[in-house]
């Protein structure tokens, strides 16, 4: 239209006086044509321009990729669980390594047991050569019954045995599971202490992904990152469940845990749940020494806060910072699509730790990081060796 504006062509035609029935057949025709040609050369400069536009998009999702896998790459935090070429060829590709984690939750179909997590994890570790390692979990729901931090350390035990590295603590405890006088389960229950204690002895980690975004306690705000979330999953939605405790109480219990086992490595999955500010976190880290966090699924959290208070965080607690995404690849999801957002999940998340340009997220537009070279290394590779012995293999 901006090429061949119809209304000066209309005008054109107009101003010349009507001789014949021919000629205004003519004329008509070609009108007709000049809206043909109109058509024609716009469209295949729109296409080009959207071409131009996806290339550029995709050499610079390439680059960052390319520079990722350079780094050794370590994602401390996903979920997968298809046995498929697609998925080694992305580790490959990467040359990502990663800790695949399970959990129990009786409200969620797929993870009510072990069973068919453990198995699919261990086909996954098989698929991508050892990449993926496996992280167990601890089933909290029997916690009242004889037995029950033995019968948990015989799995656990198992599972060692196995080759699992490291043991998910879920949300559930805090947010869902009562004692049968009505109290609800604290992180710090002195049900799980030999659990606990039994963990630390085989030199294993604890992933506590313990309360959740303060957006689960507060009225629904479209502007927050996790509204769809929790509109999707009402079950987990604090704010529609006022019986649940507070979250500051959950992480009262969380740090309770930290204190009462200070020789268990603990790594707070989601910034630890403490997203808003990079300075909550720091003020745990300064207390207890036996304790880190995950960034998995809590990015944009960290692109919402002032790069320059990030970026001074990261340099700072640099050792205690393990990148992680909470990446999900369930057996009934399409795979190409799936994996297809992972890797630009990688690529986004890279320009932004590492580039020094803007950067877009779903909240708005921040601008790159650019850590140094060694605070990269610790938070992709280095901290993730350290907190989770064995995930890099032997």
């Amino acid at each position: 239209r901006k090429l061949f504006p119809s209304r000066e062509i209309d005008t054109i035609f107009r101003e010349r006086p009507v001789q014949t029935n021919e000629a205004n057949m003519n004329r008509r025709n070609l009108w007709s044509l000049w809206r043909l040609i109109a058509i024609v050369v716009v469209g295949l400069s729109c296409g080009a321009f959207v071409r131009a536009q996806s290339g550029q998009s995709s050499a610079v999702g390439d680059e960052a990729l390319s520079q990722l896998a350079a780094i050794e790459p370590v994602d401390t935090h996903l979920h997968a669980y298809q046995d498929v070429p697609a998925i080694a060829d992305l580790f490959s590709r990467l040359n990502l390594r990663a800790l695949n984690v399970l959990l129990i939750d009786d409200r969620d179909l797929f993870a009510k047991s072990m069973e068919p997590q453990w198995t699919g994890a261990l086909a996954v570790r098989r698929r991508t050569s050892g990449r993926a390692a496996v992280c167990t979990t601890i089933d909290p729901y029997d916690l009242e019954s004889p037995g029950f931090a033995a019968r948990v350390n015989k799995r656990l035990n198992a599972d060692f045995d196995a080759g699992a590295i490291a043991v998910k603590l879920y949300k559930v405890v805090g947010m869902q599971i009562r004692r049968k006088d009505g109290t609800y389960v604290l992180p710090d229950d002195a049900a799980f202490r030999p659990i606990f204690d039994n963990i630390a002895a085989h030199g294993k980690s604890v992933l506590a992904h313990v309360a959740e975004p303060d957006s689960c306690w507060k009225a629904p705000d479209p502007a927050s990152p996790d509204y769809s979330y929790y509109n999707e999953h009402p079950e987990e939605y604090a704010y529609k469940h006022p019986e649940w405790p507070r979250k500051e109480v959950i992480l009262a219990a969380r740090d309770r845990l930290l204190q009462l086992h200070p020789n268990l490595k603990v790594v707070g999955a989601h910034l630890g749940s403490m997203e808003v500010d990079v300075d909550q976190i720091a003020q745990r880290f300064d207390k207890y020494p036996n304790f880190a966090v995950d960034t998995a699924a809590r990015v944009e959290y960290l692109m919402m806060q002032k790069p320059e208070k990030v970026r001074a965080f990261l340099i700072r607690y640099q050792d205690r910072v393990l990148y992680g995404t909470d990446n999900v690849l369930y057996p009934p999801d399409k795979t190409e699509n799936v994996l297809r957002d992972w890797a630009a999940r990688y690529a986004r998340d890279w320009r932004y730790f590492a580039g020094d340009a803007d950067v877009k997220f779903e909240g708005g537009t921040t601008r790159g990081l650019h850590l140094p070279k060694d605070v990269l290394r610790k938070l992709y590779h280095v901290n993730a060796v350290k907190w989770f012995p064995g995930i890099a293999g032997k």
